[in-house]
């Protein structure tokens, strides 16, 4: 973990704001279709998740995983982690997997910021854009034991002395985990530099520190702490969303008299070169997911926001988010 102290990164929070508010793996005739014009399942698919078990990341792909697999779209598809340098590590493998149709990547804004802020010579430009899955809100957190009950007993005590509560978030510089955090502490009014934001390599590895108590607070997407919440282990004391979640007894942050909505994205790339047949295989077995029942119900499941576009529309918005966050952090220094 690393302590991020700095006034720069209140500015690339207001910066990146503005725009937070997608198997190659064939059968290998190569993905092709039956004699009689069927798509054969795809086989062989291995998604890779750039950050620790237990993240936004990793319960995405293994939601996507199983019902690829349930419904007969594909076959014994592999989910397995790359954790490291918030997601670069594993954008790197994707990058120098050029051609490789049988892999792709799960990811989401905080790879498109961890790629600049650790000097990443991989971008995601040059991966092959698939599909956009999901979006969803933040949420703020504590564990059972926190004395902060409700949203406005954090931003009381926060206030007081902000750099006495540690933040804490599942992404790097730049990624959703900690934009959110430090958004807020603008809507409250407090002085960024005074945040003492802690940064975790996922939410596999944030969820001990909430729950040992470690921190004052922690930021990150409710999806991925469902279990704990409903448990009564994890209190969200309020979604960064439009409106409130299903299944999360929390107010939002505009209900709560914060003006703040937040939301992150997640979708899926394969490397570069890939030929055009593996590229319309796989895209289309996620268009074919994306329609399916268990998709539906992994949406709901998670309290996720169906966000799903492929493709060219995808390659846009992709090349979009990447010029922001490029143009933002190289004004300040840290790109």
């Amino acid at each position: 973990m690393r302590q991020i102290r700095a006034l720069r990164i209140a500015a690339v929070a207001a910066g990146i704001a503005l725009m937070a508010t997608g198997c190659g793996a064939t059968s290998k005739s190569s993905t092709g279709t039956e004699s009689t014009g069927a798509a054969k399942p795809i086989s062989g698919l291995q998604i890779m998740v750039p950050n620790t078990p237990g993240g936004g990341y990793d319960t995405t792909a293994r939601a996507a995983a199983k019902v690829l697999d349930n419904e007969k779209i594909a076959s014994n598809t592999e989910v397995f982690n790359l954790a490291g340098a918030g997601g670069t590590v594993g954008l790197a493998r994707v990058v120098n997997e050029k051609g490789n149709g049988d892999l792709a990547m799960l990811m989401g804004l905080g790879v498109v910021g961890a790629s600049y802020t650790n000097k990443s010579e991989s971008k995601l430009t040059q991966t092959t854009p698939l599909a956009r899955l999901i979006e969803e809100p933040g949420a703020i957190m504590v564990s059972k034991d926190s004395p902060y009950k409700t949203i406005d007993d954090l931003v009381k005590a926060w206030k007081a002395d902000p750099a006495s509560i540690s933040v804490g978030g599942g992404s790097s510089p730049g990624g959703p985990d900690h934009l959110l955090p430090m958004q807020l502490a603008g809507a409250v009014g407090i002085d960024a530099t005074k945040v003492n934001f802690v940064s975790y390599d996922g939410g596999g590895d944030l969820l001990p520190a909430i729950l040992g108590n470690k921190l004052g607070f922690a930021a990150s997407g409710a999806g991925e702490y469902l279990e704990q919440i409903k448990s009564g282990e994890v209190r969200v004391l309020a979604t960064s969303g439009e409106k409130r979640l299903d299944g999360v007894d929390a107010p939002t942050l505009k209900e709560s008299n914060i003006d703040l909505v937040f939301t992150n994205w997640r979708g899926v790339v394969a490397p570069p070169g890939i030929s055009d047949e593996d590229k319309k295989s796989l895209i289309a077995a996620f268009e074919k997911m994306h329609e399916s029942a268990g998709w539906k119900e992994a949406l709901k499941t998670h309290s996720w926001t169906d966000a799903f576009i492929t493709g060219d529309e995808f390659q846009t918005f992709l090349t979009d988010q990447d010029k922001r966050v490029a143009d933002v952090l190289t004004k300040l220094g840290l790109a």
